[in-house]
């Protein structure tokens, strides 16, 4: 491998994490735009390296490292979180630096020790404890369920650098190491997506920790993310952004979302639509044939409503319906208003496991199914139509 440059963040303190331009699908999430795994090195008097990197990537954190130090010269690791896209190398990383000391928090241990199946020699740190690395500090922040339970953050007082692991992170793949070098369009979007198909099911405590962190009043410059650019010109718009997010507030947007066998769903998801939006809310016709569960889940962020049609296929709901609604479902999205709709042959069970779902997902449903055999008439038409009408009712009082 050629070798690799490490880039400058501000004094002291350099990115030497990978760049994953190939990947599509992170546990179920279309990463369209790809990933980067980022790690930081400090060069304080204990030269410090502050998080790895997936383990197939390891080459190149090396690299990076070694266009400043000679690796062997690290002194600590820091591991923030214990997923393996950040911890994947680490086992490799320890034998290679045998550095003095390896610090994660107190379920960080437990979770690495458990990923590895070995005694990783690392060491405990507590929510608040600091570590001196002689010219420098680093201040350690429990962030629970943020999005894992053994989640820190980690405070470099002397630089003014928050290096917040998964949290304000986005997957994209980019040479701009920086928020100002990339389209603000692209970095709300994709910080969107990922805070909805990451951080989501853990909203409460996303408020909860960034106003922890906050109450701390660190003088904080620079938020390095362990996905995605560094925040320095627009680290309190995200941090805006991410308050917004975790209130999960409903907007006058309804998203419909089906899958069709021989058009008779889609012909009523249209109607729906058309019924939604002649009542003043904005409508997202979302087919499965051609849109990701991703792309719904990013969506919902913003939602007040929520319509599903399916058709049935061996008396079961379709089957790309089941597999949008059982993401969906685990990603625990509130403040929903919901309708259910399908077509069926002869059996008709697909609109009614839908409905069980939105129910056990806790979605508000405006009314009874509207179920069509075989075609839809006018008469079904109209009734979507209706359906569409009242919950662009429903949502509008909901964000009044």
């Amino acid at each position: 491998m050629s070798k690799l440059k490490a880039v400058k963040i501000t004094e002291d303190v350099y990115w030497v994490g990978a760049i994953d331009w190939d990947i599509r699908d992170f546990h179920g999430y279309l990463t369209s735009r790809g990933t980067t795994y980022n790690a930081y090195l400090v060069m304080g008097e204990k030269i410090t390296l502050v998080d790895c990197v997936k383990k197939e990537f390891k080459d190149v954190l090396i690299s990076r490292i070694s266009s400043l130090i000679d690796p062997e010269k690290i002194d600590y690791i820091v591991s923030n979180h214990a997923e393996m896209d950040h911890s994947g190398c680490l086992p490799e990383m320890i034998k290679l630096c045998k550095p003095e000391k390896v610090f994660a928090s107190k379920m960080g241990v437990k979770a690495l020790n458990e990923h590895f199946h070995i005694d990783l020699g690392l060491t405990e740190v507590k929510n608040g404890e600091v570590l001196n690395i002689g010219n420098m500090n680093l201040n350690f922040i429990e962030t629970r369920m943020l999005h894992w339970p053994d989640s820190m953050v980690t405070y470099l007082a002397e630089r003014k650098i928050l290096f917040s692991q998964d949290a304000f992170g986005m997957h994209l793949a980019s040479n701009e190491r920086f928020d100002n070098q990339l389209e603000t369009g692209i970095l709300e979007y994709e910080g969107a997506k990922y805070f909805a198909n990451i951080l989501l099911p853990y909203s409460m405590q996303v408020g909860k920790s960034i106003e922890g962190i906050l109450a701390l009043n660190l003088d904080i410059e620079i938020i390095a993310p362990d996905h995605g650019p560094v925040w320095t010109e627009k680290r309190d718009w995200i941090i805006n952004l991410y308050n917004k997010w975790a209130k999960q507030e409903p907007t006058k947007k309804l998203l419909v979302v089906y899958d069709t066998m021989w058009k008779s769903t889609e012909k009523m998801a249209r109607a729906i639509s058309d019924g939604a939006v002649s009542n003043g809310v904005n409508c997202k016709v979302m087919p499965l044939t051609s849109v990701h569960r991703s792309d719904i889940a990013t969506e919902i962020l913003t939602a007040g409503g929520l319509a599903v049609g399916s058709p049935t296929l061996n008396r079961n709901i379709y089957p790309t319906v089941i597999d949008a609604l059982t993401y969906l479902k685990g990603l625990q999205p509130k403040n929903l208003v919901g309708g259910v709709f399908g077509s069926y042959g002869w059996s008709g069970e697909g609109d009614k496991q839908a409905r069980a779902i939105l129910e056990d997902m806790k979605i508000e449903l405006v009314d009874e199914n509207v179920r069509c055999k075989y075609v839809p008439s006018h008469e079904v038409l109209s009734q979507c139509s209706d359906l569409g009408a009242k919950l662009a009712q429903r949502i509008k009082e909901i964000c009044e």
